[in-house]
């Protein structure tokens, strides 16, 4: 049975909205996230990240970490699209069935980059097997907070691992409990 697990970029002021303006990723970053990436074979995400990740990395060349997302499959939840490109499908009219059938196809563990209102229907559905966040020693000031607009009262985390990089990061790992 695969996980589902969520990977989101936190300023230390708890901002995960646009990431790209206040995570500057170093070679340590890369090495961890391209090595981290070898252990899922799929992506689950909302439609604003899906718009959002094709038009920054969809047609990127040369680029080893951003080629292997591009080749990766993708399963969006939307309420508008109806149609999608870049190796994605769409989630349909019940994502979080369509998730629970995902995680129990074999295969390697699936991946969410991100915390967005999509996560209001995972963290619902108890569907999210473990959070990564990944706290960037920076102070964004402003924008989307964690677990902004999600409905948090019945998430109890519990600590399962921590890992501190040389650049003042620290990835910590949660588990619902």
């Amino acid at each position: 049975m695969r996980k589902l697990i969520e990977t989101a970029l936190v300023s230390l002021d708890g901002v995960t909205g646009e990431p790209e303006q206040w995570a500057d990723f170093d070679d340590e970053d890369a090495a961890y996230s391209m090595e981290q990436l070898g252990n899922y074979d799929a992506f689950v995400m909302g439609r604003v990240t899906y718009e959002k990740f094709f038009a920054n990395w969809g047609h990127v060349v040369g680029n080893p970490y951003i080629e292997l997302i591009n080749a990766m499959p993708k399963y969006v939840a939307s309420r508008s699209l109806t149609d999608t490109t870049w190796n994605a499908a769409l989630l349909g009219p019940d994502p979080s069935e369509t998730i629970a059938r995902l995680k129990d196809q074999p295969g390697k563990d699936l991946i969410k980059y991100g915390n967005s209102r999509f996560d209001d229907t995972l963290v619902r559905d108890q569907l999210i097997d473990e959070f990564r966040f990944w706290i960037r020693p920076v102070v964004a000031r402003a924008g989307q907070r964690l677990f902004e607009d999600v409905d948090t009262t019945a998430l109890h985390l519990r600590l399962t691992g921590e890992q501190r990089l040389e650049n003042g990061s620290v990835i910590l790992t949660y588990a619902p409990r």
